[in-house]
């Protein structure tokens, strides 16, 4: 390969595969607060009666009316320190996944994400510094990394199976430095959308769960479990909102950036080719679930299910359309 620095090129695919392993681990340690850390866990109400102890010359413990409150459980240090290290081997992980692109970069001597393999695994780099961020303004959400890290490491195991490319040149066609603005944007914007879909996705398995456990014959089974431990669904409704009024913008700005590309390249800015037209639907998508949460009747459960289908449809145009449609933006890099 002319050009490819074969010896930064197999040190870059090392580190990727290290970066997985890390965040694995990672994902171990959040699982193990989530099942045996005290965050989650109901209080117990008045609902519960108090009992009075009376010790010998001893003031009576817990007096009727009372609230009790919830003793701490012996694992629940011990969980809380697990998660907090875990959140160290998040950051470890992102930083050596960013060395392996930087080290991928010097081995093209070009952006590397000129193909599916290097795009997703930008875009899985980004969704950890989307988690990241959350937990900079909303802490109590640490132990759901699990569930955010679940879809990055398997969106991450895909690109490097899957849809894995050894390092190569630009084709010609991408050979622009609009290649650096237009697909970093994209990338920021899509990685960042995929945490907020999976904080949707917990929202509504939050509020089917308060709504049912109302019933008198409501039995809990393992998504109940799974449930009862989340934080509120204002917080999981709060923080999806947040991560899509971050990246919504970024987005609008790479399709714009696009289309200038497009008008350089194939002289027009917009031809409905498949990838464009998919991206626009996305975008549609998107703009519907902002609106949707500024209007007080779409609130909530139907804002949620927005969400999903923007992601499903980013998902179809990374995969379907990269993969089995033919376009102007056949660039996936498969053989």
């Amino acid at each position: 390969m002319a050009g490819i620095d074969g010896s930064m090129a197999h040190l870059s695919d090392g580190l990727f595969t290290t970066a997985i392993a890390v965040y694995a681990v990672a994902m171990v340690g959040f699982t193990a607060e989530y099942a045996f850390g005290r965050v989650g866990r109901r209080l117990v109400t008045s609902e519960v009666p108090a009992r009075e102890l009376v010790g010998a010359g001893g003031p009576p413990v817990g007096a009727p009316g009372e609230t009790p409150v919830e003793k701490t459980p012996a694992a629940g240090s011990g969980a809380a320190r697990i998660g907090r290290w875990s959140v160290v081997l998040l950051i470890l992980g992102a930083l050596v996944h960013t060395a392996s692109i930087c080290v991928r970069a010097g081995a093209v001597d070009a952006v590397p994400w000129s193909n599916m393999y290097e795009f997703a695994s930008v875009a899985g780099l980004v969704g950890v510094l989307a988690f990241l961020g959350v937990l900079w303004r909303l802490p109590t959400l640490r132990h759901l990394g699990g569930f955010v890290l679940l879809p990055v490491i398997l969106v991450m195991f895909l690109a490097g199976t899957v849809l894995y490319s050894r390092a190569q040149p630009l084709v010609p066609a991408l050979q622009s430095y609009w290649l650096a603005i237009h697909v970093t944007l994209v990338s920021i914007g899509e990685g960042a959308l995929m945490t907020s879909a999976v904080l949707s996705v917990l929202y509504l398995v939050k509020i089917r769960h308060d709504r049912r456990s109302t019933e008198p014959d409501y039995r809990a089974g393992s998504l109940g479990t799974l449930a009862a431990k989340l934080p509120s669904a204002a917080a999981l409704d709060k923080a999806a909102y947040r991560v899509v009024a971050f990246s919504f913008p970024v987005y609008t700005v790479a399709v714009i950036c696009g289309a200038i590309w497009a008008e350089a390249a194939w002289g027009r800015y917009w031809g409905w080719d498949p990838k464009e037209t998919w991206a626009f639907i996305a975008w549609v998508v998107y703009a519907s679930y902002l609106h949707a949460r500024a209007t007080a009747g779409w609130k909530g459960r139907i804002a949620a299910w927005i969400n999903l289908v923007g992601f499903f449809s980013i998902t179809f145009n990374f995969f379907v359309i990269n993969i089995v449609v033919s376009g102007l933006h056949s660039y996936a890099g498969l053989s």
